[in-house]
């Protein structure tokens, strides 16, 4: 059983909090949970929310997913909480313009496939899920004013995201400023001793959920906020659906090795750093390698990665197809195939096929060169494909993806 100083230094370890009054305050505190515990045999409730606001979670959740489950290996009281309700809003934090609202029927369907996702990483018999519907739903009007009674409108304003949208003359509409409400009053509702969030959580933690949780009378929570964000495929900003950089957890083992693949060296070692854990001894000799075998170091993390999500023979399958499709610029053996009859349209099959995710993206991606018909670059929208019986062309989608077609 590890000490005390040693639970603390492993808990704080890749956090971040803007501030060194911040980060010392948390520690010390958390310390001094942690020492009762020991003494009362109690355990920590400690809680992540994640809105589904999509179907997918992708790598970047998995940062603080880790940290959840270096808790429950502690033995604490796990929650993966599921934000139904707060994802109706959307988390303003990281964003420079108001997200769009979901419906509660759009909530519901990405939600489903959320705790399975939550298993690649936690521990399922010591995972607690919830959904935040389950309390914020009944919220009144005044219990809404009465939260509401406990915050500023200069603090909201002095937030980074809204000081500059204020400034650039950007609305800023009322609801957004709920979310935090809402997130600190899920953390009041389940009485949590510590909430992890990233690094863009700060203000919802540390602000506004301690400061509820006072207002209600009840001991304000340890924030552990991971200091730093996974980069999306693009290196540079942080993994997002919405900017399309990001790599899901439910991706198929060939996607996932692709876009790894596709990762600039320069980010690396964040990825290695946040991803596998590796520290400071290994990331210097890492930054040795990434200038004498790039190419080893990036498949070394694709197959450890695609690993954890989907076992060793698929992570090895998904090399062997990337080393024949990318390297060998061969067309795989293996693909999907259709059968079509008569004259049909190519945007309409590549999406109805699963290639694409709607026919706009595929008419962006035409015009963007980036779809062949048996190594054919494609130009027009509106092509059509015509194949006698018997008769097959491939199409390669990206540089990923293939479908074989067969006329019949």
């Amino acid at each position: 059983m590890l000490s005390i100083d040693e639970q603390v230094e492993l808990l704080m370890q890749g956090t971040g909090y803007g501030d060194t009054h911040t980060a010392e305050v948390m520690r010390a505190e958390l310390r001094e949970r942690l020492i009762e515990c020991e003494q009362t045999g109690k355990r920590l409730k400690v809680y992540c929310g994640y809105d589904p606001r999509t179907t997918d979670l992708h790598l970047g959740h998995t940062i603080t997913m880790r940290k959840l489950r270096q808790f429950q290996e502690l033995g604490h009281d796990v929650t993966f909480l599921i934000g139904t309700f707060t994802s109706l809003i959307g988390d303003p934090s990281d964003k420079d313009k108001a997200r769009a609202q979901l419906t509660p029927e759009e909530v519901e369907r990405n939600a489903q496939t959320y705790a399975e996702q939550a298993f690649k990483i936690l521990d399922r018999s010591k995972t607690r899920i919830r959904y935040n519907a389950e309390w914020l739903a009944g919220l009144t009007f005044a219990d809404l004013i009465r939260i509401g009674s406990n915050f500023t409108v200069q603090q909201f304003l002095a937030r980074d995201n809204f000081h500059k949208r204020l400034e650039a003359g950007e609305p800023i509409y009322l609801h957004e400023t709920f979310y935090s409400l809402m997130q600190a009053y899920d953390a009041v509702a389940q009485e949590t001793d510590v909430q992890v969030g990233g690094a863009d959580q700060l203000f919802n933690i540390v602000v506004a959920g301690r400061k509820l949780q006072e207002a209600m009378g009840q001991r304000p929570m340890v924030a552990i906020i991971m200091g730093e964000s996974l980069p999306g495929t693009d290196g540079e900003v942080k993994m997002s659906k919405s900017l399309g950089n990001h790599i899901p957890i439910m991706s198929t083992p060939e996607d996932m090795y692709g876009k790894l693949m596709s990762v600039p060296d320069k980010a690396m070692p964040v990825y290695h750093k946040l991803l596998l854990g590796w520290g400071a001894e290994q990331l210097r000799q890492l930054e040795q390698d990434l200038q004498t075998r790039p190419m080893e170091v990036k498949m070394a993390l694709a197959r450890q990665i695609v690993a954890i999500f989907h076992g060793e023979e698929a992570a090895q399958n998904a090399e062997e197809h990337f080393i024949t499709v990318h390297r060998k610029k061969e067309i795989p053996d293996e693909m999907p195939e259709r059968v079509v009859h008569g004259r049909v349209e190519l945007v309409d099959l590549i999406a109805e096929a699963g290639l694409v995710s709607s026919k706009g993206e595929g008419r962006r991606l035409i015009k963007q060169g980036g779809i062949r018909v048996d190594g054919e670059k494609i130009g027009d929208i509106h092509y059509h494909l015509e194949l006698p019986a018997g008769q097959d062309v491939v199409i390669k989608v990206g540089t990923r993806k293939f479908l074989r077609v067969r006329g019949e």
